[in-house]
């Protein structure tokens, strides 16, 4: 990407005295604008936190399995499955909500 992004730039520069040349730049994103940016965004997290979900469920399990009756280490196989699933409640709300919002401006 980066080797893309300067090539074009040297082309830009060379074609700069061109008549209807100049420096123009590819963009390197996908998106043209930002709210399409931050949808993106938000895809990626919803796609990327839902087995790192996962993961840390399984995690707080295991640590409650292995606590062996430790106070302390079943409250942090408890809080380990509660953070986990809050997290990811946090980042489903943030999508919902860019939703919303986005339904309500009228943006696509």
């Amino acid at each position: 990407m980066i080797n893309n992004l300067i090539n074009s730039l040297i082309i830009s520069i060379a074609n700069a005295d061109e008549p209807g040349g100049g420096l123009t730049l590819l963009n390197p994103l996908k998106y043209d604008t930002i709210p399409a940016l931050i949808n993106g965004i938000l895809e990626y997290l919803v796609i990327i936190a839902a087995p790192i979900c996962a993961l840390f469920i399984l995690i707080g399990g295991f640590q409650l399995m292995t606590a062996s009756g430790n106070p302390e280490n079943v409250t942090r196989g408890k809080k380990t499955i509660v953070y986990a699933a809050a997290g990811y409640a946090i980042i489903l709300v943030a999508y919902g909500l860019s939703a919303v919002i986005k339904n309500i401006l009228g943006v696509q």
